[in-house]
């Protein structure tokens, strides 16, 4: 076992995009916990009278704002950093919703085959041929009308709804080889069980899978939060997150193109970094490229 960990280490290291990924995702990680003590501002509490130029625009970078301000005066730097906490913390969620559907599914499908198999996959193939974001955004649109409209709920069980079909598929098609192995044969006449053999022989055999997928899952998803918080369907305000900076900071950008390039930079760098870092798990651990949404089983 620490063998095979220590070949998939030295095999992500061997990557120097992986390395890079690992770096800006611990780098972000420890921005959005520490943060709020590189910053002495509140992100909520707006500073019309020394945040707004005589002119009443937004300030530009400066010392004492080392991002600027938005229209409200409030602090570019504290709200990226505000921001960076609420994004990942939606996007790791929805990508935990995700992978606990998309494990048990690909788990099942794989494990039982025959009919069941062919009735998930089935369930699979209707997901897929929604497109991934316009999905989104209808379940959006649903949850937002409901008294959840106000939290990040919406968001979360959106993401995870909709989100799972990969991993379903991958480790599904994992588990129907681990299920006809020799390995799993000796354990059913040893009497083990249907659950004792998905979770004691499938289960840690799919692992470095599951976390490859769920680096690129998330990158996706903090896209996808982003975009819907954009639309207006993520966090009510005052709550920060990137998607919504974007959105208000849109009309200012010919005077203060910072309130767009802050946020839109910490996006950029996000995804970036979790699909570097998935890539070369990804890589590290043998697997293929999954097929693209609408593709067929």
């Amino acid at each position: 076992m620490l063998g095979a960990v220590s070949r998939a280490l030295g095999r992500i290291l061997a990557q120097p995009g992986a390395v890079i990924g690992a770096v800006l995702v611990a780098g972000l990680v420890a921005l959005a916990v520490i943060g709020p003590a590189l910053s002495a501002k509140d992100p909520l509490a707006a500073d019309i009278d020394r945040g707004l130029t005589a002119l009443g625009a937004p300030m530009p970078p400066s010392a004492d704002a080392p991002l600027g301000t938005d229209p409200l005066g409030r602090d570019v730097w504290a709200r990226v950093i505000a921001g960076a906490r609420t994004s990942l913390a939606i996007a790791g969620l929805a990508t935990l919703l995700a992978l606990v559907i998309g494990l048990a599914i690909g788990l099942i499908a794989g494990y039982a085959g025959g009919t069941v198999d062919n009735l998930l996959m089935r369930l699979v193939d209707l997901v897929l041929a929604f497109p991934f974001l316009l999905l989104a955004i209808l379940l959006a649109a649903l949850f937002h009308r409901t008294g959840m409209a106000a939290s990040s709920r919406p968001v979360v069980i959106t993401l995870g709804a909709v989100g799972w079909t990969t991993m379903a598929r991958v480790i599904r098609s994992q588990a129907l080889v681990l299920a006809r192995s020799d390995m799993v044969a000796a354990a059913r006449a040893l009497g083990a069980g249907p659950a004792r053999i998905v979770l004691r022989y499938l289960l840690p055999n799919v692992g470095g899978t599951v976390l490859a997928l769920a680096l690129v899952g998330f990158a996706q998803n903090l896209l996808a939060e982003s975009m819907l918080s954009y639309l207006g369907l993520g966090p009510a305000p005052p709550a920060p997150t990137w998607g919504r900076m974007l959105f208000e900071g849109r009309a200012y950008f010919r005077i203060a193109p910072h309130l767009v390039l802050a946020p839109g930079a910490a996006i950029c760098l996000a995804v970036v970094a979790f699909h570097l870092l998935g890539d070369g798990l990804r890589d590290a651990v043998g697997l293929e490229r999954p097929m693209s949404r609408g593709a067929a089983s």
